[in-house]
């Protein structure tokens, strides 16, 4: 296969992607796509229909991870897997998880097209509900295939409206055990999956291509903070305690501690402040607080994790409140597999493309994939890093390229 073999149709995939788009629950150019909703099954069956035209075989799990392989001339050795995800948070953009999904299929298609004979075989795997929105927990799919979340707990998530998982994908067509979902760990030889960055380096650097080191992994909390209400003229301030202004102090010290590791990736959000009742003329008497920490080193992560847990203590106390703290969850971050990432860097190479060695401040379902698997991450740039919002944009050269990079990593991992 000569370096100029593969060829990318960038029009094509720039027309489906569109096209994807456009199935969607929110009016362009914003999309939304939810897990299990009409617009998601759509989505899927598009998705399924350009799988099958394009060879591939297809198949869905109990939970609706979607496959699409290229068999190899060697089809009992471990597959080459590469994919990502096609569901959308409300109001999100077109580019977000389905570059790795379409990219992915286009891939295949150009390897195929150029001639390639792959050995070991090529699968496109396209993750159930990457995003959090409607059973509060992300990459639900990556964490089954994994094993990272049991099939127990996976059931019983429950949405806004009280339905279970269980019940839920059921009366969506998907059937089946949901324990069986869980991938082997000689399934996949390697795992590539190709995203847009989410953050603004690639661009600003002009770099076309980021090979993705390690993945950061959020740790989230909920903290209940409860206090005493009352009228907002007839409660004196040495009397108050006032649940509103401890979460104040408790979202000052998340920034705080954040800043405190003095490590350049740690991150700390709160996300979520509900206030009750939210009447201007009454003292808020509970609060709940969500927060996001994260960091690619899990010894800083924790050291925050730790510094806000005793914060929300030591506010609770100097103000007479109750506090509750649960940990949603606390991912260990993961370290891309230097195979893959080898593979990654002698494709930019053999097309000519400069490439960032850099770490995944977002997480992706490849931060699950890498506790099976070898596994790595392609970036390409989005304009002024903007995700999740309607103007998410990445170009058409932009996403070519990715793709191209994309192609030559599997073809390499393929026959190694």
């Amino acid at each position: 296969m000569k370096d100029s073999a593969i060829q990318v149709d960038g029009a094509r995939l720039a027309n489906e992607l569109e096209e994807l788009a456009a199935i969607s629950d929110a009016e362009p150019p914003a999309v939304t796509r939810v897990l299990y909703t009409d617009a998601d099954l759509r989505a899927r069956a598009f998705l399924k229909k350009r799988c099958a035209a394009a060879g591939l075989a297809v198949r869905e799990d109990a939970l609706g991870n979607l496959f699409a392989r290229w068999m190899g001339s060697t089809p009992q050795a471990p597959a080459i897997g590469t994919g990502s995800h096609t569901d959308a948070i409300p109001h999100s953009g077109r580019y977000d998880g389905t570059v790795g999904v379409l990219g992915g299929l286009e891939a295949l298609r150009a390897l195929r097209a150029s001639g390639f004979q792959p050995r070991r075989s090529l699968e496109l795997l396209m993750f159930t509900s990457e995003e959090p929105t409607r059973f509060g927990l992300g990459c639900v799919g990556s964490r089954a295939l994994s094993g990272a979340t049991d099939a127990k707990s996976l059931a019983e998530l429950r949405d806004p409206e009280g339905q279970r998982l269980d019940d839920v994908r059921k009366a969506a067509g998907f059937g089946g055990d949901l324990a069986q979902v869980r991938l082997a760990p000689d399934y996949y030889a390697a795992f590539v999956e190709l995203h847009i960055e989410q953050g603004p380096l690639l661009e600003r650097e002009s770099v076309p291509i980021g090979v993705v080191t390690a993945i950061a992994a959020p740790a989230a909390l909920r903290v209940e903070l409860e206090g005493a209400g009352g009228h907002a003229g007839g409660v004196l301030m040495p009397d108050r305690k006032d649940a509103l202004c401890a979460a104040a102090e408790v979202v000052l010290a998340v920034e705080a501690a954040a800043r405190a590791t003095h490590g350049p990736d740690t991150v700390a959000t709160t996300g979520v402040c509900k206030v009750h009742p939210g009447a201007i003329n009454s003292i808020p008497n509970k609060v709940v607080l969500e927060i996001d920490i994260r960091d690619v080193a899990l010894a800083p992560r924790d050291i925050a994790l730790k510094a806000v847990k005793e914060a929300v203590a030591a506010v609770a106390a100097k103000r007479g409140i109750q506090a509750r703290v649960t940990e949603l969850n606390a991912d260990p971050p993961a370290t891309m597999a230097p195979a893959v990432v080898s593979a990654a860097l002698k494709a930019c190479k053999k097309r000519g493309y400069e490439a960032r060695q850099m770490p995944s401040r977002a997480y992706h379902d490849s931060l699950y994939m890498a506790r099976l698997f070898p596994t790595g991450m392609i970036f390409i740039p989005c304009r002024g890093g903007v995700s999740h919002r309607p103007d998410e944009f990445s170009s058409t050269d932009a996403i070519r390229m990715g793709v191209e990079v994309l192609a030559e990593t599997l073809a390499e991992l393929a026959n190694t």
